[in-house]
């Protein structure tokens, strides 16, 4: 799952600029950029044939373009889709966009689209620009759309599935992040704890003169080891962190074996499958629906997965289709892909409904993923307390038993 980018440019300063004019038929038009310099205006305006009457600094936006999430590219989908179906030409929704934009980073983006456009290049073309921000996927259905006509049509079904995708990622980040930051916590209060209150105890029980209970004593030499070691743990835990994550990217093989130990994670194994399986089908439904060629379809499909295990199996399967085998053939002989999803396919390519059917399974998966992150988050918060509780209770109690113990014989 691809997390933000930032923008190449990262030294440009970026300024916001308020401009008025004249369009080409006389009427006064007026609106805000940004921009690097007055002359990028001049020459933005120019090339939609408005003649200036002013322009004028607001203020300037800070150094470089920031972060471009993929929310950002979606928002952007929706946003053209909406101005072409209304009947905006490109160049005037590619200004309306820009201009209705918060961020800095997605308003210079759009703008250098527009400019591209402007000058004389596709809709595809400019976002092929700029792949850190737009993968095969998007530009394949912009060129399909420009095509045949139907960039409307194609700008819609590009919202849908970036919106579907997203919702899809926000719920399998929650299956992920919740138990985990729950964990977390309970980790930090314990070691709070064991750092900073059971020290004071400590040197409490050192004048009772009387053997304490196993469970303070255990509880007092963890506090001791946690005390003289806390920050090797922490250092450790950050630097290995940080080492897989190196190693990952650079070596693909750690990357694969991640990813497959990922899958054979209990219970959240299954919801990452699921989802791998949603976004596969989804993927190859939008392209493969978009008119585009099944291999180039897969191909495309392949890195949608998020999965490197699923990446290469989808690249398997595009190279057996390629050599003239079915793609239910194909996807059974990886032995990766469930039997309910090979079946489908196979009635799809058999009824020549291969994208509504591949709609329909992702459908299906995304629709399983949501119950199952349900259904973990109501099981997992009583067993998520019982952890808490053991974990803080626990210490509490071993740090009052002395203190109890001393009551009674008093």
């Amino acid at each position: 799952m691809a997390g933000p980018v930032r923008f190449n440019e990262k030294e440009i300063s970026l300024s916001r600029w308020k401009w008025g004019g004249k369009n080409p038929r006389g009427q006064r038009v007026k609106g805000n950029v940004v921009a690097t310099s007055r002359e990028e205006v001049e020459n933005m305006l120019r090339t939609q044939r408005i003649t200036v009457t002013f322009i004028r600094r607001k203020g300037k936006v800070g150094r470089g373009l920031g972060r471009i999430t993929n929310r950002d590219i979606m928002l952007f989908a929706r946003q053209m889709a909406t101005m072409i179906s209304a009947g905006l030409p490109v160049l005037q929704a590619f200004q309306v966009v820009s201009e209705s934009m918060r961020k800095p980073a997605m308003s210079a983006l759009v703008q250098r689209l527009m400019n591209d456009v402007a000058g004389g290049s596709s809709f595809a073309e400019a976002l092929r620009q700029h792949p850190q921000h737009f993968d095969s996927l998007f530009c394949h259905l912009i060129d399909a759309g420009e095509q045949s006509g139907t960039l409307d049509g194609m700008l819609e079904r590009i919202a849908i599935y970036k919106e579907k995708t997203e919702s899809l990622k926000s719920r399998v980040k929650k299956a992920l992040w919740y138990p985990a930051a729950v964990i977390l916590v309970g980790i930090g209060v314990s070691a709070l704890l064991l750092i900073k209150v059971v020290p004071q105890f400590e040197s409490m029980f050192a004048g009772f003169g009387a053997e304490l209970p196993a469970a303070t004593q255990f509880t007092i030499h963890l506090s001791e080891l946690a005390q003289a070691y806390w920050w090797k743990t922490l250092l450790a835990v950050v630097g290995s962190i940080m080492l897989l994550r190196w190693s990952m990217k650079l070596s693909p093989a750690v990357t694969y074996r991640v990813h497959a130990l990922m899958l054979h994670i209990p219970v959240l194994g299954q919801i990452l499958l699921k989802s791998v399986m949603a976004r596969f089908a989804r993927t190859l439904s939008t392209t493969f629906a978009a008119g585009i060629p099944l291999i180039d379809a897969l191909g495309t499909s392949a890195g949608s997965t998020g999965n490197k295990v699923y990446e290469r199996a989808v690249l398997r399967v595009r190279d057996d289709v390629s050599e003239g085998q079915r793609i239910q053939f194909a996807l059974r002989m990886t032995e990766r892909f469930p039997a309910m999803m090979v079946q489908m396919v196979g009635i799809g390519e058999e009824s020549g409904a291969l994208d509504a059917m591949l709609d329909r399974v992702a459908t299906y998966y995304e629709e399983e993923v949501d119950n199952m992150v349900d259904s973990l988050t109501s099981l997992i918060e009583p067993f998520i307390i019982v952890i808490l509780g053991t974990m803080v209770g626990g210490l509490v109690v071993s740090m009052y038993l002395p203190i109890f113990e001393l009551g009674s014989v008093l």
